[in-house]
């Protein structure tokens, strides 16, 4: 009778710790420590940043989710004029990846203009959340 008790304890817990994640991947949020933070575009290999705003994605090479987050980033990149998308392999620039906190790819940050971070996702992020959030950047 324990068992079943304990083995019925831990399902509610992996539920309970499923849709808690769940709920907060992808979801774009402010970090205190990316208050003040900006990166330039050297930084982050880029050409220049965006004229408007920056969406910075770090991925790896066999994560499926950072395939999908491609394509929304750079839908919206492509409706919104003066966006940029840039990608980053995680595995190659492990130094910008501790500096900023990367704990999982994919990871987008949103940057304003001047390369000031505003907003940050880690996961998949829905097209309205980044929409959205390019809208504070703006």
């Amino acid at each position: 009778m324990t068992g079943l008790v304990v083995c019925l304890a831990m399902l509610a817990l992996a539920g309970a710790f499923g849709v808690l994640k769940g709920r907060r991947d992808g979801r774009m949020t402010v970090r205190g420590r990316d208050e003040d933070r900006r990166l330039t575009a050297e930084a982050i290999g880029a050409e220049r940043l965006g004229e408007r705003a920056t969406l910075v994605q770090f991925s790896s090479a066999f994560c499926r989710p950072c395939q999908a987050t491609r394509r929304i980033l750079a839908e919206v990149s492509g409706m919104v004029e003066g966006v940029a998308h840039v990608e980053i392999d995680a595995e190659s620039r492990l130094d910008l990846v501790r500096e900023l906190g990367i704990l999982r790819t994919p990871t987008v940050l949103v940057l304003d203009a001047r390369g000031r971070i505003v907003r940050r996702a880690a996961g998949l992020p829905r097209k309205a959340d980044v929409i959205a959030a390019l809208g504070e950047a703006v």
